[in-house]
């Protein structure tokens, strides 16, 4: 029986990584006692302001929307019951490293939308890496950042850890 207070926190953009975050903390959530607490944040784009006048609706029905999105290509239509979502005005880093304050575990996708190729972490990752009061997951999703290992004596055998 989950602990209500429990709560492994997921960052989620609609990234496939993001949706691969959903479904490990899916898999993580009974040997941690704890429930699903999937976290959407959104921003009005700095780059706007004083120019355009912020429609804050429009972005916060977006994120909505992606968070929405995710949920559905992680779980299907019928969402568990163990699944909380919410929406979050802020930046990314600092907005998940604060919902992960009281939880058991962050959980973050590698990287989402943008950031630059070959980095092996994304800013949002690296920020919840490097100052989140919990343990942190990061799920990569390519398959050159598969975890594998090669035992010694396994004639170059690869076998996954996950």
């Amino acid at each position: 029986m989950e602990n209500p207070e429990a709560k492994i926190v997921v960052g989620v953009d609609g990234s496939d990584s993001s949706v691969q975050a959903l479904r490990f903390a899916a898999r993580l959530a009974p040997a941690l006692d704890a429930r699903i607490h999937a976290v959407a944040c959104w921003d009005f784009p700095q780059i706007y302001a004083g120019y355009v006048p912020p429609d804050f609706d429009a972005f916060e029905g977006a994120a909505a929307k992606t968070l929405a999105e995710a949920l559905g290509k992680a779980f299907g239509p019928d969402l568990p019951v163990n699944v909380s979502q919410e929406l979050v005005r802020g930046p990314a880093p600092a907005k998940l490293v604060e919902a992960g304050a009281d939880a058991a575990m962050l959980v973050v996708g590698r990287r989402g939308h943008g950031g630059v190729t070959g980095m092996h972490l994304g800013s949002v990752s690296s920020a919840c890496v490097s100052h989140a009061a919990c343990p942190v997951l990061v799920v990569h999703t390519d398959a050159s950042h598969r975890p594998h290992h090669l035992w010694k004596g396994s004639k170059g055998e690869k076998t996954s850890r996950l």
